[in-house]
């Protein structure tokens, strides 16, 4: 049970990374030092970049369950 969570956790930390990457960038950060605050701001949410965010919660879900079912059994075993 705790490998499987130990590679679970490897594979939705990894997986969490990459979504918030796909994120387009919409504050004052660093993708708009580059010039992509412009292009942000101009165009609306689509159907896609809501699917990312459930994708994206769901995975930080996914991560914060790993993460207490491991930290659970490392103190009870």
């Amino acid at each position: 049970m705790k490998l499987f969570l130990q590679i679970l956790l490897i594979v939705s930390s990894v997986l969490l990374v990459l979504l918030v990457l796909l994120h387009r960038g919409r504050g004052g950060g660093l993708s708009s030092l580059f010039g992509g605050g412009m292009q942000s701001s101009l165009s609306g949410s689509s159907v896609v970049e809501k699917n990312l965010d459930r994708l994206t919660l769901f995975c930080a879900a996914v991560w914060l369950i790993s993460i207490v079912g491991i930290g659970l059994l490392v103190k009870l075993g």
